[in-house]
């Protein structure tokens, strides 16, 4: 039985998918609320909120994520970095999950990714979970009613948790498996019910589509001055860096928080909505996002709450330090009403530094914008990805490695060509150690991170001060107002001065040894820029 509102000429069964139980097109947030309390899939929570479990899975699975081996893109895809799949094992899979799928009921959402309407994606979310078709009609931009009548997908995405996969059968590693499939325009997702997996999917897409239009596509949050679209800043950054928290800046509007593209046009956001992590969640430090999980329709996601009051308790870690809140971007008060900016004036490089050695921030050269872009230096946080449960010092490039299927300098000579065409100043914000490495110095106070942001923002922060850093070649300030000293000079945070010169060292090595790969693909003036 076909339920809600669809293009007739783009029902399952016009795609080749029959057999399976009621299909619910299009469905709106208390109507997929109703389905899933129904189903058993989750609890209401306070505010109307949907409380739901994610099991074991409760971060992305990076090692499942597969591109199927066609024609078409094996000479573009980054397969370093993309496991490939056979095509007739993709076949083999797609067949079991069809069959798999026979006689169940499923939930369609058709949707844009992308908020420029002339560089949208139309795709089609099919999921075997009411509340994941929640949770995508949050985080994608929803058609207007009128429009689905003649919506057509260009890609289709097949979310079915129930669903294991055969590792030998399927040319895959476990029961798990995100399969992509772009000659087909098909992604497959079985074995887990994390819902991020769905959202990743479309930026791997957009990732992979976008830059043929000469569009750089970025793993970052945005906003921009009120009422000035042109005073737009951009914030790099992999999850736990701070890129939800510090672009929801009160005094700025926000486009988004997580992905973007930057067209000849400028910045536009790829999504509706907001996928913010909740742990240690206050209203005090960050009031907007606090008061979305109590709003109705909010996802919230492997959070402890009290059975009988529903009070969410946002400093229990013990599902996972990845508990996570879903809410579309109207929920943020300040949310631009188009979210769209223009080229960034400021461009921002957040990095978690679990050594301790990386002060709060640096003014970087082009040159050594593109080289951090590259290095994509962080440390993956707790719960992000399974198998994670403390900071791991990394290189992600891009600062999305995970979700990048071109080869990175693809992505850094975008960068490279926008910043020279339309003037950007660029920073690398450290949120991570101060006073030494994880476990025995502390985290960045968000108040000092928050202070040299509004000052690199507002243009102050270029009028004071710099020195040039020993390590890494960038201007560091000397003195900021409402920042302590001693924070603009991590050397000076640790108490053994020896320990610190050792823990740089390291990381000065780490960085040139990672750079290495790229050495073949960049510029002269980007190589100089390396190491200061």
């Amino acid at each position: 039985m076909t339920i809600g509102r669809v293009n007739p000429s783009y029902r399952l069964e016009e795609q080749g998918i029959t057999g399976l139980g009621n299909v619910f097109y299009n469905l709106i947030e208390p109507a997929l609320i109703e389905e899933a309390l129904k189903r058993g899939e989750g609890h209401l929570g306070k505010g109307g909120t949907m409380l739901v479990s994610t099991g074991k899975h409760t971060g992305r699975s990076p090692k499942d994520k597969f591109v199927v081996e066609t024609d078409n893109v094996k000479d573009s895809i980054w397969w370093d970095n993309n496991p490939p799949m056979d095509p007739a094992k993709f076949d083999v899979l797609y067949a079991d999950m069809i069959e798999h799928m026979k006689g169940r009921d499923y939930f369609v959402q058709d949707l844009f990714g992308g908020a420029d309407p002339a560089n949208r994606l139309d795709v089609r979310l099919v999921t075997e979970l009411a509340w994941h078709s929640l949770f995508i009609r949050h985080m994608l931009r929803r058609p207007e009613r009128s429009e689905l009548d003649e919506f057509v997908p260009e890609f289709t995405i097949i979310n079915c948790p129930s669903f294991k996969a055969d590792a030998a059968k399927h040319g895959c590693r476990s029961e798990t498996v995100i399969a992509l499939n772009f000659e087909k325009k098909i992604i497959l997702i079985g074995g887990t019910e994390y819902a991020g997996e769905n959202k990743k999917s479309v930026f791997t897409l957009l990732n992979y589509i976008l830059p043929e239009r000469g569009i750089m596509p970025m793993h970052c949050s945005a906003n921009h001055a009120p009422g000035n679209p042109v005073d737009t800043a951009i914030f790099f950054g992999l999850s736990g860096t701070g890129k939800t928290t510090l672009s929801a800046d009160p005094s700025r509007v926000l486009i988004g928080d997580d992905e973007h593209g930057w067209s000849d046009r400028g910045t536009f956001n790829f999504e509706g909505g907001c996928y913010a992590k909740t742990i240690n969640l206050s209203a005090e430090a960050e009031p907007e996002i606090y008061n979305t999980c109590s709003m109705f329709g909010t996802v919230i996601e492997n959070m402890v709450y009290d059975e009988d009051t529903k009070e969410l308790d946002f400093e229990d870690n013990s599902i996972t330090d990845n508990m996570r809140c879903a809410y579309p971007l109207e929920y943020i008060s300040n949310a631009s009403t188009s979210s769209l900016g223009g080229h960034p004036k400021n461009i921002i490089m957040l990095t978690c530094d679990a050594y301790g050695v990386l002060p709060p921030i640096a003014r970087l050269t082009p040159a050594q914008a593109m080289y951090h872009f590259l290095s994509g230096f962080t440390s993956k946080t707790p719960g992000t990805e399974v198998g994670v449960t403390e900071p791991i010092p990394t290189f992600s490039t891009c600062f999305g490695a995970p979700f990048m299927p071109r080869r990175p300098e693809e992505y850094g000579k975008l960068l490279q060509g926008k910043i020279a065409k339309h003037g950007a100043t660029c920073w690398l914000v450290n949120t991570g150690w101060t006073g030494g490495a994880y476990g025995t110095g502390s985290r960045m106070p968000i108040k000092a991170t928050r202070a040299l942001l509004a000052a690199a923002l507002d243009g102050s922060l270029s009028d004071v001060e710099f020195r040039k850093d020993a390590n890494f070649g960038f201007e560091v300030p000397v003195q900021v107002d409402g920042v302590a000293e001693v924070l603009l000079d991590p050397r000076r945070t640790w108490d053994d001065k020896s320990a610190y010169d050792a823990q740089a060292e390291k990381l000065v090595q780490m960085f040139a040894k990672n750079f290495e790969k790229y050495e073949a693909y960049i510029d002269d003036d980007v190589r100089a820029a390396a190491i200061g």
